[in-house]
This record gives structure tokens, sequence and C-alpha cells, in this order.
């Protein structure tokens, strides 16, 4: 693996400024935030007069949780532009939700939004390992999904040459990453798999690609996924992390020389842990839901915005600013398996330690009478023999069940018989009948 010496010279001041600073700053943008919001978005003028709280109240950083959470159903009740904090005249830029829980949801930037979303992002592909003149391999889509344009941003901010390949046609991916030698690859993990996939039938050992960084966001993985994709791709495999709602991508990000969660870009975005049930905010360290409010927002800022994702802060190392754990799942992706919670990068992590198994697979839920039932559909490696395949499967039930709690049924299928996703990968499948 080529060894990427982090240039500490190339940092942001406030990517070095103490905890002191960074709270000094945070509090000023907080406040201009709350006001901005409260006077220009009827929305939030409604909500914070419900809950007695008045901009003016805001006096401290605690005192956010005074606030009362947007949901995604304040966005949808609002669609499309009256969440917008300026005229419409002043939103330089429209993008959308992919609407993978539901009806997309609407933002909106001004130029300056633009141009602070862009510097978050560079500095998120150089904390990850990225350098001006770098070539960087865009696979995000393109068009109302905040990945393809956010990361291309952020890629000519820093300086990179940037490919704007979007998804699909995984047959041309491969061959412009062999005949352009990209450094870097931003793009979803799922659909590095394909990528990955694609290049062995072609007879290419992906090791031997000029990748040495890849960049992997917008959908949950594991540790394990990031060992695999180093080990087959001889890459330095990293975590980043953003939805539209707050900007996109390039909210938080993992550091090449540390890879031990994301750093929260907290001079632009406040985060918060809550309890998902009471909404009381919980410590750091504890896992709970993730809340963000945005803090220089423009054109469309949120207050509290409860992403359904779940995680816990930590401490800064590489960065100031704290950091959160992987995300271990969403609050509306949890399965509830005969009072057993699960979530399926739980089932991912087990998946890679079966070596005759490979990470394409879902998990299908089913009702048998009163009960319901999840069968995990998992593609064999195309190397294993039928015997170990059997064997395989009936390991991965074992490990569930001693590792998770509950009983599931495995179905091992073919090469190529998961269906692949150009984006983000739908994990689940529910066949159950609807209420």
């Amino acid at each position: 693996m080529i060894r990427l010496t982090p240039n500490p010279d190339e940092l942001d001041p406030i990517e070095r400024a103490s905890l002191d600073e960074l709270r000094a700053v945070q509090l000023e943008r907080l406040q201009w935030s709350v006001r901005h919001a409260y006077d220009n978005v009827r929305h939030y003028r409604s909500a914070l007069d419900g809950a007695g709280v008045h901009p003016d109240d805001i006096r401290e950083l605690d005192d956010i949780a005074k606030l009362p959470f947007t949901t995604k159903a304040d966005l949808r009740d609002n669609y499309p532009f009256n969440m917008f904090a300026v005229p419409r005249t002043q939103v330089a830029r429209v993008h959308a939700s992919s609407g993978t829980t539901g009806k997309a949801t609407v933002v909106g930037y001004t130029k300056a939004d633009l141009d602070m979303w862009a510097s978050v992002m560079a500095r998120s592909i150089r904390a990850a390992g990225g350098r001006s003149g770098h070539v960087l391999h865009n696979a995000y889509g393109y068009g109302l999904f905040t990945g393809g344009l956010g990361a291309h941003g952020g890629a000519e901010r820093l300086g990179c040459t940037v490919v704007p390949v979007s998804g699909g046609m995984t047959e041309r991916q491969v061959q412009l990453i062999t005949d352009f030698e990209p450094d870097v690859i931003m793009v979803t993990p799922s659909y590095m798999l394909n990528i990955v996939d694609e290049m062995e039938r072609q007879g290419i050992d992906p090791r031997t690609t000029s990748l040495q960084v890849g960049i992997f966001g917008a959908e949950p993985w594991t540790n394990e996924m990031r060992a695999a994709m180093e080990e087959r791709l001889d890459i330095h495999a990293v975590d980043i992390y953003g939805l539209s709602e707050v900007v996109g991508p390039g909210v938080a990000q993992e550091c090449v020389e540390t890879k031990d969660g994301l750093h929260v870009w907290e001079d632009h975005f406040y985060p918060e842990i809550i309890d998902p049930v009471t909404g009381h905010v919980l410590p750091d360290g504890e896992r709970g839901e993730l809340v963000f409010t945005s803090i220089t927002k423009e054109a469309m800022p949120v207050l509290r915005y409860r992403t359904r994702d779940l995680t816990r802060l930590l401490p800064g190392t590489a960065r100031p600013m704290r950091r959160i754990e992987k995300i271990t799942g969403r609050t509306d992706d949890m399965i509830i398996l005969r009072g057993v919670n699960l979530f399926p990068t739980q089932i991912e992590g087990l998946v890679m330690t079966v070596p005759e198994l490979t990470p394409h697979f879902e998990c299908v839920l089913e009702r048998s009478g009163n009960l319901d039932a999840l069968t995990v559909r998992v593609e064999r490696e195309a190397s294993a023999s039928l015997d170990s395949t059997r064997a395989a499967g009936s390991h991965l039930c074992k490990l569930v069940k001693n590792k998770i709690g509950v009983t599931i049924a495995v179905e091992v299928v073919e090469p190529g018989a998961i269906e692949r996703s150009v984006g983000k990968m739908k994990r689940v499948v529910d066949n159950r009948p609807k209420k």
C-alpha cells in the first residue's frame, strides 16, 4: 500500500484551533443561524414560538437543546421551497435527497453556500489523502443527488483533475481507471464492489491499478468491509459522511492517518446525539441518533435535524473537531425480529468473516403465520465448491445466532444473482403483507 504523508501545513486554520476557539466560533455562528431561520422561515418562527423559545435565548451552546427538532416530515410538508430563508432568486442551485426512505426532500444553496460546500469537501478529500494535482475518478451520481456535484466541486477546489464519470457503465469505469490512472476514487462502497468484480472478470488484478485512496460514503459500511477493500485494491479506504438535508457529502470525514471515525466539520455543522425515543440529549460517548444544526447556511438553514443515523460522538484525534463512529445503521432500517434489533451492517460484518461468501447480500423479510422471518440471500465466491458453500451458509446461520441472538435462514446463491446497484445499495427487501 502506498504511504501517504499528510502535510499539516495545508490544514485550514480552524483545523488547528483550540477547543475554546472552536466553541467561540460555533456559538457566534449558531446565534446567527437561529436568528436567520427565525426571521426568514415561517416554519421555524412557528416552531420556536410554539416551543416558547426566542433566538435571544441562545446564550451558550448548550441552549441548543431548547430548540425543537426538524424532521424529514417538516421538509416534505414545506415542499418545495417553503424552507428557504432567502428569496428564490438568490438560490443558485437546487438538489433533492435520494428518496431512499420515501418522497424526496428539496434543498437549496446560495452562491455562498456552494462556496462553503466546496471548501468542506476539499477539506474532506485532503483529510482522506487527496492532494492538488491528483486525478480523482468521481463515480458518485450526478444530478439531483448531492454526491456527484458535491464531490466534484470539492475536488476542483482542492486542485484535483476530476474525471466526472458518474454512476453506471461499469465496464467503462474499469476502462477509465485503467487508461486515466486516477489516484483517488469517490463512490459508494457497494458500487466499488461491482467495479472490483468487473476488474477481475476482465482479468485485471485490482491491486495493480493506480488507485491510492478510496473515499466511500452515502451508505453504511463496516470496518470488515474496509479491510477487504484495502486488501483487494491495495488502497486506503476511508469513510465520508453527509446528507442532502444538511448540505450533502462533506459534513464529516475520516482522516487517512488515523481511520478512527469521521471528524465532523464543526465550524459549519453542530452535532448532537439524542435518545431516539425520548429525544433527550446524550453525553459524548453514548450511542444514539445523530442530530445536526447548520450554523453557516444561508438558503436553507436546518435546526436540530434528526438524521435517523445511529452513532456516537467521540473526542477529536487527527483534528480538534469531534468524531462520529462509523454509522451502525438507521432507526428506519432497523429490523426487529422476534424482539431482537439488528441492522444490515451487523450481517455484513459477519458475512465478511466467511471466506466462501461475498459481500453481495440482501436481507429478505417475510411473514410465516404471525411471525416474521428473515432470510439472508448471499452470493458465493466463484471458486467455492458446492460442499464448502453449504457449510458456509450453515456457519453464517450459527454466527448470527451466536453474535446477534436471533435465528435466520441463509440462502447461498450463484455469483451475480443479487441485483447490483450503481448508487446506494438496498439491503432490506420487505415482502411482509402491508398493514
